[in-house]
């Protein structure tokens, strides 16, 4: 994988670093995260935790919601499970930028596997954190 380390709150997000997480591209309202899946990856059944896939997707939406001017953090979000990611899938999470409202933004991120198979669909809503004057 080509990691790239050019944003900084991605580069200091430890959840992000503790399973593996790697940050492939970012620009403006998008972002592209990647993590290879390991027997530490997986619950109970053997399949990929849920809280692994919402975890790769909140870090996709994170960079992305923060590539603007202000700092931005999580308002509410959702995530619907499609099917299970397995031990030796790459999963690749790409937040996408939707739409504007006042201080919040829309994102939709996508988590696909290296079949291109989405494993997970996931909507978060950012607000931005402006400092008072």
């Amino acid at each position: 994988m080509d990691v790239l380390k050019g944003h900084a709150l991605f580069n200091n997000d430890q959840v992000m670093q503790e399973i593996g997480a790697d940050l492939v591209e970012f620009k403006e309202q998008y972002a592209k995260v990647q993590l290879l899946i390991e027997k530490r990856h997986t619950q109970g059944y053997g399949t990929c935790h849920g809280g692994t896939i919402f975890a790769l997707a909140d870090g996709a939406f994170a960079v992305a919601c923060n590539t603007g001017e202000y700092p931005a953090v999580g308002q509410h979000c959702t995530i619907s499970y499609l099917k299970p990611g397995k031990i030796g899938d790459t999963l690749t999470a790409t937040a996408i930028f939707k739409a504007p409202s006042g201080r919040s933004e829309i994102y939709d991120i996508s988590v696909t596997n290296q079949n291109g198979e989405i494993i997970a669909e996931f909507r978060g809503v950012s607000r931005m954190v402006i400092p008072k004057k």
